[in-house]
């Protein structure tokens, strides 16, 4: 039995942090977020929430 992962997009994950996707995406881009996985088809960031978790951390949200 293959088990699917369900995946987060980008406007998801800043809701859930708290923080503008614009600031997640300028978080990443200066280094301070680790580049996330993407989608093989159409190239959207996924994120589990193991790396929601991590972000927060990251930020002092959780």
């Amino acid at each position: 039995m293959i088990m699917k992962r369900n995946y987060l997009n980008i406007q998801q994950v800043a809701q859930r942090l708290g923080i503008s996707k614009q600031t997640l995406l300028r978080y990443e881009k200066k280094g301070v977020f680790p580049i996330p996985k993407r989608n093989l088809v159409n190239k959207w960031r996924e994120y589990t929430d193991n790396d929601i978790a991590k972000l927060g951390k990251i930020i002092g949200r959780i």
